[in-house]
């Protein structure tokens, strides 16, 4: 896949992990040097962001995400924006885990590290089974993220998991 960002061309090292495949946990270290870990089954919807920088316009959509799941009451979701190294600052944001993919799991696991070793600019939504429900891989690094799909896709993850299994 071809990424663009201002004048250069960039591309996914593999594939993206597909939508209604299993996601793996992986550990990510946070701006303390915990280690954190996002993806799998965890029993609640995961929206998980990674980028391959960390601007304005991110954390302008970040903040709109929040506000719209306040807004719809769409709590119990677990929430992360990931980059691939500690050379970026990862922002200090209430209900967000932020993190370094310092082990390069999520960008290999996840098929999202481009071939200049960052991550790319990338929305994933995780069913409470640790399942891909959606993803939206953006083109182009300065484009927005659809929030509006994204939101009725964490609408639709969180109601379709009942936790009972397919007899129940």
């Amino acid at each position: 896949m071809r990424i663009i960002h201002q004048s250069s061309v960039l591309e996914l090292c593999d594939l993206p992990l597909d939508i209604g495949y299993a996601s793996e946990k992986v550990n990510l270290k946070d701006y303390t040097g915990t280690i954190v870990t996002i993806g799998g089954q965890n029993g609640t919807t995961q929206l998980l962001i990674s980028a391959p920088f960390i601007d304005d316009a991110l954390l302008a959509q970040v903040s709109e995400i929040d506000t719209l799941l306040s807004l719809n009451a769409l709590d119990s979701i677990t929430k992360g924006i990931i980059v691939a190294s500690d050379t970026h600052h990862l922002p200090h944001i209430n209900g967000w885990l932020c993190g370094y993919d310092v082990d390069e799991a999520f960008g290999d696991y996840y098929g999202v590290r481009m071939n200049n070793d960052t991550l790319a600019k990338t929305l994933f939504i995780l069913s409470k089974d640790g399942a891909v429900f959606y993803h939206e891989i953006l083109k182009d690094l300065d484009a927005p993220f659809s929030i509006e799909k994204a939101l009725a896709k964490i609408v639709a993850a969180q109601s379709c998991y009942t936790g009972k299994g397919c007899h129940g």
